[in-house]
């Protein structure tokens, strides 16, 4: 199944029936001239889908875009989202402002006031300067069209900590018509499974309704997004939102041929891998980015609980900063997971280079270890051979940069 690929694309504005607008209005008060206001927004009224924070203290833009999911049915006109201020903890205040956010950006397009979806994201704990949201909500109007440096605009104008842009486009051909998927995120600081202090965007030309545009995100969603860790916690604003135009006239729906669904499902995928991989690759004053990939437990869990063990270990994250292969820690966080795993059936791998087999140590092998983990991406590889399952997480090391840079965060 053919899907091309386009990495550092120009996001949504590759998709036919979308358009975006940026604006820089200073919302975080430093009087810088830096994008941090984006509209996105459908031709016509397309379906959506979303998954959210878990968290139990959740932003409201997060609050106001699930209950508008669930009243619309999954029809949208589009999406308002800014940087620099979270819009979380800011109680009944908050939720009026993400609401007016929403009524504002829908008339500036002429769309129905209960049509658009609200993200947020930035410092937690301060109200929205309005004033100013509002007059980038009119700029980002005046703005949108489906022009490539529109599109990176956009892109660049949701981020935070990040250093940069996450965008990323698919595409394949079915039965003559070309179907598109593309997608741009943020994502830096506080990054943790079930999502991160990020926010993704994926938009496709298909004609998908909006149950089995969740179906797709919340299976493309678990494989990507929610097997990534930074630093190990969890931010009250993460939001990925799919949306459909259905300009290419392609019906992808449960009826639709399987290989179109499966055509589909791998462009979704392949998107929100992209992403994902590109939100821990930018990691708050990261130096390595590592697969853990765990195989051979009795189940996913297992295999997860193992992996995010490991992944969040600040001894481990330590190590791989300082480059040094102790293995010891990995088979420390692999047992404090308490999965059952058996000692002596233990395989431990730092790419192909084996350190553990059966429980037992390699230290001949040291000196090739320590070249995997001189790289800025390596993988650091367990095999239980307790049975089938697997799991992989994407996660960084831990430094220096990241304590002082988050000091007076």
């Amino acid at each position: 199944m053919a899907i091309d690929f386009i990495d550092d694309s120009a996001g949504l504005s590759d998709v036919p029936g979308f358009r975006v607008g940026a604006a820089g209005c200073d919302i975080r008060n430093k009087k810088l001239d830096r994008l941090d206001l984006t509209l996105i927004v459908a031709d016509q009224p397309c379906n959506a889908a979303g998954v959210f924070t878990t968290n139990d203290v959740k932003a409201a833009p997060v609050r106001y875009s699930q209950n508008i999911l669930l009243l619309s049915q999954g029809k949208i006109r589009g999406v308002v989202a800014n940087s620099g201020n979270a819009n979380a903890c800011t109680s009944v205040q908050g939720d009026a402002d993400a609401q007016l956010m929403a009524e504002i950006s829908a008339q500036a397009v002429g769309a129905p006031t209960e049509a658009f979806l609200v993200c947020s994201t930035g410092r937690i704990g301060e109200l929205l300067p309005m004033t100013k949201v509002a007059q980038g909500i009119s700029t980002a109007s005046k703005n949108l069209s489906n022009k490539a440096t529109e599109g990176r605009r956009a892109a660049e104008s949701i981020l935070t900590s990040d250093t940069r842009p996450k965008t990323a486009t698919a595409s394949f051909v079915w039965q003559g018509k070309k179907v598109t998927v593309a997608g741009f995120a943020k994502g830096a600081g506080m990054i943790e499974p079930n999502m991160a202090t990020m926010l993704a965007f994926v938009a496709t030309d298909a004609d998908v309704n909006a149950a089995y545009l969740k179906k797709s995100l919340l299976s493309a969603t678990q494989q990507s997004f929610n097997c990534v860790s930074v630093d190990g916690d969890m931010s009250t604003n993460d939001t990925v939102i799919l949306m459909a135009s259905g300009v290419s006239k392609v019906v992808v729906d449960e009826k639709a041929d399987v290989d179109l669904q499966k055509l589909f499902q791998l462009a979704v995928d392949k998107i929100c891998f992209a992403l994902a991989e590109k939100i821990v690759g930018d990691g708050e004053k990261i130096t390595k980015v590592v697969s853990v990939e765990i195989q051979g437990a009795r189940t996913r869990e297992d295999a997860e609980k193992i992996a995010r063990a490991i992944g969040n270990s600040l001894l481990v994250k330590s190590s791989w900063f300082g480059e040094d292969p102790n293995w010891g820690r990995l088979a420390d966080a692999a047992g404090y997971a308490r999965t059952g795993l058996d000692e002596a059936k233990l395989d431990i791998h730092y790419n192909d280079v084996p350190a553990v087999i059966k429980g037992v140590p390699i230290p001949e092998n040291k000196p090739k270890w320590k070249e995997v983990v001189k790289a800025r991406q390596f993988k650091v590889r367990i095999n239980l051979n307790l049975g089938s399952a697997q799991f992989r997480l994407l996660a960084s090391d831990l430094t220096d940069g990241y304590v002082n840079y988050n000091k007076s965060e």
